[in-house]
């Protein structure tokens, strides 16, 4: 079955949840069909990359290891090397020379640019075909078997998803979260990584509409 047809004027045929065709919804061909700068796709994803880092690691150096500031032994007449403290480096249960310390890897990028990454992303799924849209995603109860349902209905089961919702909808959120591969993300939030890291991004028809708003470039 086909699943979608990417359009001259950049329509995209809408699925309802049983898998039949609904009518077309219209995108922007700013967001949707432009040449993908792969490069810059790279350079947001490697700063996303980065800013999820916590930097928290970290090692003790002389100064945080146990023990005093007394000078072990004397300087002369043992034969051995001198030594002024126990924390020193060359000691067993020394300090740590270099070690790793606590920082930030936060990655600044423009914003004109982390959008031109997303629509690269977006414009490359829409032609290779790996962008659905569906009516809506509803799941009554909020189980798990429902959400299969859906998923077997649109020919789904078993690929790695990224599912883009219009809003935070706990019910969707609960039935998909026991499913291996499928990551639910509000449209908006939705960074380059979501979009990259995916076999087929499914869209409610509520959420194209927005991230096209959201990324479109206006004159």
């Amino acid at each position: 079955m086909e699943l979608f047809t990417l359009q001259s004027n950049m329509k995209i045929n809408v699925l309802k949840k049983d898998g039949s065709k609904g009518a077309a919804v219209t995108v922007d061909d700013s967001v949707f069909g432009i040449k993908p700068n792969e490069s810059v796709v790279h350079q947001a994803v490697v700063a996303e990359l980065a800013n999820g880092r916590q930097g928290t690691h970290a090692s003790k150096n002389r100064s945080a290891v146990r023990g005093g500031g007394k000078k072990p032994f004397k300087q002369k007449g043992r034969g051995v090397a001198r030594a002024g403290t126990i924390r020193s480096p060359i000691w067993k249960g020394g300090g740590v020379v270099f070690g790793p310390e606590p920082h930030g890897y936060d990655t600044k990028m423009p914003k004109k640019m982390r959008r031109l990454a997303r629509r690269s992303v977006l414009s490359s799924r829409a032609s290779s075909g790996e962008l659905i849209v569906v009516d809506e995603i509803a799941v009554n109860n909020g189980k798990t078997k429902e959400f299969i349902e859906v998923l077997n209905a649109l020919s789904l089961s078993g690929k790695k998803l990224t599912i883009l919702v219009a809003a935070d909808n706990e019910k969707v959120f609960l039935a998909a979260r026991n499913i291996p591969n499928i990551y639910v993300v509000e449209a908006r939030s939705a960074s380059t990584y979501d979009l990259l890291d995916c076999e087929v991004l499914l869209f409610e028809k509520a959420a194209i509409a927005l991230l096209s708003d959201s990324l479109m470039v206006k004159s």
